[in-house]
């Protein structure tokens, strides 16, 4: 069975960078990232021919010249290609069940998936279930009694 996540291409995102910065005369020269990547010009070639790797580094580019290249950038590509080695360490049998707690608890708190103070508040404090039910009064049918049962 395949654990690993799926890769729906055989290039990386820091090539895509490495190229990008290249094409806007910052970086690496072209000879230093191929050797850094271990690929060959027919990589590359076969790489210009997919419009998903054309758009990465198109978009990389725009950022390259809106942005300039920031810290930011530098470590939001190693982030990505980092994901895939957080993914193979929680699914390797030879890791603790820590350490990948620790893993799965950082990758949602990078997504923004992670409760917020926030969030806590509004919702009543704590998470919990709330539920309503609304029971009909003989007196009043078409104003029901409304009780709330809150878990937390």
């Amino acid at each position: 069975m395949d654990i690993s996540p799926i890769k729906h291409h055989p290039w990386s995102d820091r090539l895509a960078m490495d190229i990008a910065l290249a094409l806007e005369g910052s970086g690496e020269t072209m000879a230093e990232i191929l050797a850094r990547h271990n690929i060959t010009i027919a990589d590359i070639t076969t790489y210009n021919k997919d419009s998903m790797f054309l758009k990465k580094v198109e978009h990389l580019r725009g950022e390259v010249r809106e942005k300039g290249m920031t810290f930011r950038l530098k470590a939001k590509a190693q982030a990505e290609e980092l994901l895939t080695t957080s993914w193979n360490l929680i699914h390797a049998n030879d890791v603790s069940a820590t350490v990948k707690a620790d893993l799965i608890k950082s990758t949602v708190k990078w997504s923004g998936l992670e409760p917020t103070k926030e969030a806590n508040v509004t919702d009543g404090g704590g998470g919990g279930v709330t539920i309503q039910i609304n029971v009909p009064t003989a007196e009043v049918v078409a104003q029901p009694q409304i009780k709330t049962i809150e878990q937390v």
